[in-house]
């Protein structure tokens, strides 16, 4: 989806930079401490990084915020070398599901890849279902690396939980990723990835309040296709069940590490829906390599 009343544009008056500072705190909900603040975002587009608004007419109403960076050598799916690390990007929430965080991650695989870079990268919570299904399932990333604890302590929509993130490879100058980009490919069912043989690994079941409960243990994969189930609505969880939501945080960690562990990459996102209308959301891994290379 596109908006075609949307325009982006790299950021470089300092006044339009000073509203990025305003945008960081609604979107996310964070006080003044945990602000990328105007002087540290000049900076970074002055030495060549990459800090561009996504504008409905004078109005901003997003950003993206990125460096160059060099590759880690350990546990990542792509041969060490120079890419495009994606610091932040977000949308109003009047704008969010608009196709604004889109149009942006497309203006920023074009600058990468003018620099002749071909890899981004970033992170973001594995929780969050609505970034893995754009993440993961429509810009085509792929993930084989779980970062405990990333950011430290922060508040907002992250408070209270350990900022545990999947550290993503988005390969933007691969077939994979063109095809993707292409074709805008719809979302994987749940029954699609059943029926072409992924196992269920963790089944959920779900508590008097409706809320997602995972399983006391999970056995070993059997198959090189699986499905993880995570919350529709961490937030919600978060919302009407603090300790669950604690809960889905350490069994996913335990499962997300033991899966790169032995060889696994996130590759897609599934959705479902229940025939009351519940919604369903689930990673798909798969036990090989060569998605990396296409």
């Amino acid at each position: 989806m596109m908006n075609e009343g949307i325009a982006i544009r790299p950021l470089t008056d300092l006044n339009e930079v000073a509203t990025v500072e305003r945008l960081q705190k609604i979107i996310w909900h964070i006080g003044d401490l945990e602000v990328t603040p105007v002087h540290a975002l000049h900076a970074i587009q002055d030495n060549g990084g990459l800090l561009a608004g996504a504008f409905d007419g004078d109005e901003m109403v997003g950003f993206v915020l990125g460096i160059i960076g060099l590759t880690a050598s350990a546990g990542q799916p792509i041969a060490e070398r120079l890419k495009l690390y994606s610091m932040e990007a977000g949308v109003l929430p009047a704008y969010q599901s608009r196709g604004v965080g889109y149009q942006l991650k497309l203006f920023q695989r074009r600058f990468a890849l003018d620099l002749g870079l071909d890899l981004i990268t970033w992170t973001y919570d594995p929780l969050e279902s609505r970034n893995g299904r754009f993440n993961i399932g429509k810009l085509g990333a792929i993930c084989n690396r779980y970062r405990r604890n990333f950011h430290g302590q922060l508040s907002g929509i992250n408070a209270g939980l350990t900022t545990d993130r999947f550290e993503v490879a988005w390969p933007i100058a691969s077939q994979r990723v063109k095809k993707r980009l292409g074709e805008g490919k719809r979302p994987l069912t749940l029954t699609e990835s059943l029926d072409d043989g992924a196992i269920l690994l963790n089944p959920v079941s779900f508590n008097q309040d409706g809320l997602p409960v995972p399983p006391h243990d999970t056995p070993a994969p059997t198959s090189d296709a699986l499905l993880v189930e995570i919350p529709a609505d961490i937030q919600a969880v978060k919302r009407q069940d603090f300790a669950l939501a604690q809960l889905w945080r350490q069994h996913t960690r335990q499962l997300f590490e033991n899966l790169f562990k032995d060889g696994f990459v996130v590759a897609d996102f599934v959705i479902g829906r229940e025939g009351d209308g519940r919604r369903r959301s689930f990673y798909w891994f798969v036990r090989t390599q060569s998605l990396v290379e296409d």
